[in-house]
């Protein structure tokens, strides 16, 4: 289990959706963490956001979404929270921190076996799941004063239901890496022709699996390397790109 660390690098993070991480990093510390490999079939990682605004004005953080279930303890609130379709923004004041296990794309399905779409821009409490009261376990995850136990507490509640493996989740995140990483891929058909996939089918295991639409996967992520881009202080066409995914013009996409 180890921790993500960039500290011995000058060059940018990623900011995985995290929009103006680099000025939002002056207000909170987010850090990521991997998870064991049993879990790590399941789950792309575990993070931590923590803050210390205290005598400061509170501090508004947008994040644009992520095909990803996230399961969120805080305190007094814990929720598992399916894709949402929308920018969102959070409110961070005083001082405080949240617990969040990112499963990965699929990776949430075969805890509940019911179509993954229902989840989308929802949420549901903790225990409807695993076999935890909700804010018990969320203060409990909090209290702990290392990562590293956090993580352990978690992966404890995970493991107690960990299902088999499901091969349809390898098939996802492969589609999903390569969509991530290359910015020529516009189209659907572009992966169902680099898949060997036809459409229809595509469109049913997304569903079922990541609750979201291919369409919109391929679209999220050139948002999100056009908003990376902006944060590194590259200029975006905004018009072009508006037009390549298929928005009529900028302000629809934008």
């Amino acid at each position: 289990m180890n921790s993500n660390s960039n500290s011995n690098s000058n060059a940018p993070r990623p900011s995985l959706g995290v929009l103006h991480l680099q000025e939002g990093e002056k207000k909170f510390q987010l850090t990521r963490h991997v998870p064991s490999e049993d879990i790590g079939f399941f789950v792309k990682h575990f993070w931590i956001v923590s803050w210390d605004l205290i005598g400061q004005l509170s501090y508004s953080q947008e994040v644009v979404p992520n095909p990803c279930v996230n399961m969120v303890f805080e305190r007094n609130h814990s929720s598992i929270y399916g894709a949402s379709r929308q920018k969102f923004s959070r409110l961070l004041q005083g001082m405080d921190q949240v617990f969040g296990v990112k499963f990965k794309p699929g990776g949430f399905y075969p805890f509940v076996k019911w179509p993954i779409s229902r989840l989308t821009a929802g949420s549901i409490p903790v225990e409807n799941v695993f076999n935890a009261e909700s804010d018990q376990i969320g203060s409990s995850i909090l209290s702990q004063d290392d990562p590293h136990k956090m993580v352990k507490l978690a992966e404890s509640l995970i493991r107690q239901q960990l299902p088999d493996q499901d091969e349809r989740i390898v098939l996802i995140n492969e589609i999903i890496d390569r969509v991530q990483a290359d910015r020529s891929i516009t189209k659907v058909d572009q992966i169902c022709e680099t898949f060997q996939l036809n459409i229809r089918k595509l469109q049913r295991i997304f569903s079922q699996y990541v609750g979201v639409s291919p369409k919109w996967v391929i679209k999220l992520y050139r948002l999100q390397n056009a908003a990376e881009a902006m944060d590194q202080g590259q200029c975006i066409n905004w018009l072009d790109l508006s037009i390549e995914l298929g928005y009529y013009d900028q302000s629809h996409f934008i």
